[in-house]
């Protein structure tokens, strides 16, 4: 008789932990039918149409543009293209003056404190007037 309980008793168990095992499966079910309901939208206040990103507005030189720069800048001073993104950026700094209206005056004198320090410790003022001028007749005219 012991026997014949101790088999129900596994055979009960046995049975419980298959169902469990189910239930497991069946909540899976559930929620991936859940899941793939249509949800309502929620009710956010519309926004205004976004404008399109506005360019800098510095004139950047393309690659003929931007080898020809780095010549007439290593004519001058062959620190200057030391690295060529830093004095690329830095010449579209001086453009920027130029087209900014500022005097001559100022545009060199801007574009010797741009130029100068690292590679280039010091520029002299007729250094720096050709820089400006290797500015504009490469990209910034």
């Amino acid at each position: 008789m012991e026997r014949k309980k101790k088999n129900w008793f596994i055979a009960g168990a046995a049975v419980l932990a298959f169902g469990g095992v189910l239930s497991l499966f069946q909540d899976d079910d559930d929620k991936a039918e859940a899941d793939a309901k249509p949800k309502a939208p929620a009710t956010a206040p519309a926004k205004p149409a976004e404008k399109p990103s506005e360019p800098s507005g510095i004139p950047s030189p393309d690659t003929m543009q931007t080898a020809g720069l780095m010549r007439a800048l290593r004519t001058i001073e062959p620190g200057l293209v030391a690295k060529e993104d830093r004095a690329v950026s830095r010449s579209r700094d001086v453009c920027l003056d130029i087209k900014g209206g500022k005097d001559d005056v100022t545009v060199q004198k801007n574009a010797k404190s741009r130029f100068e320090g690292g590679t280039v410790p010091s520029l002299t003022d007729d250094q720096a007037a050709q820089i400006v001028t290797a500015v504009k007749s490469s990209f910034c005219s």
